[in-house]
C-alpha cells in the first residue's frame, strides 16, 4: 500500500514561509506539488527530461515570485499557470511552433463518440504525435480547461485559430483511436 503524504495543515503559512526564503517550506511545497506539475509539463513536452527541466524552472520562477501570489485563488492553480506558460515558452524556444490558419467554418458536432479501451499511456502517445500547434491548443482546452479567448491571448493567436486547432486535433485523435480500435478488434 502506498502512503500518501497529507498536505500541510495551513498552506497559507507554508507559502508565507517559502516567500521569505525558508528552504524547508519551499521543499515541502515542492514535494506536495511536483508530481502534478510534472504531469502538466509532460502534457506539452514529449521528452521526460525536458519536462522535468521545465518543471524545475517553473518552480524556481514560482519561488522567486511568491510575493506576487495573493491567496485570491488556489496556490495549485497559480503554480499550474506558471508551468503551462513555461512549457509553452520552452516549445517556442526549441521549435518554430506553427498554427495553421484556415477560415473554414467549424461545426459544433460532438467528436467524443469514439468507444475505446485505450490505455492512458497510449492516449499520451497519441497526443504527443499531434503537430505542436494542435497539441498545445488541445491540451490547454481539453485538459487544462482554458477557454479559447485565454488560449488566444497566451499563444498570441486568434480565437478562430484556437478553435480550428482544437477541431483538427480532435479529428486527428479520433482517426487514430478508430485505427487502433480497428486493429485491436478487427472491426470497423
Amino acid at each position: 500500500m502506498k502512503v500518501i503524504q497529507l498536505h500541510h495543515k495551513n498552506n497559507t503559512t507554508l507559502i508565507k514561509k517559502a516567500a521569505k526564503g525558508k528552504r524547508d517550506a519551499q521543499h515541502t511545497l515542492f514535494e506536495i506539488h511536483a508530481p502534478k506539475m510534472l504531469s502538466i509539463c509532460r502534457y506539452y513536452i514529449k521528452d521526460i527530461q525536458n519536462a522535468e527541466s521545465v518543471m524545475l524552472k517553473g518552480f524556481f520562477k514560482a519561488f522567486t515570485n511568491l510575493n506576487k501570489f495573493k491567496n485570491e485563488g488556489s496556490f495549485e492553480g497559480w503554480l499550474r499557470r506558471i508551468m503551462v506558460r513555461e512549457s509553452i515558452s520552452f516549445l517556442r524556444q526549441e521549435k518554430n511552433v506553427e498554427f495553421s490558419v484556415e477560415d473554414e467554418p467549424i461545426t459544433q458536432e460532438q467528436y467524443n463518440n469514439v468507444d475505446s479501451q485505450i490505455e492512458v499511456a497510449q492516449i499520451q502517445q497519441l497526443i504527443d504525435e499531434l503537430p505542436e500547434g494542435y497539441k498545445m491548443v488541445f491540451v490547454m482546452y481539453a485538459i487544462e480547461g482554458y477557454k479559447h479567448n485565454e488560449i488566444a491571448e497566451i499563444l498570441n493567436i486568434s480565437q478562430g485559430t484556437s478553435k480550428s486547432q482544437l477541431f483538427k486535433a480532435r479529428q486527428m485523435l479520433q482517426k487514430k483511436i478508430k485505427d487502433i480500435n480497428k486493429t485491436s478488434y478487427g472491426t470497423n
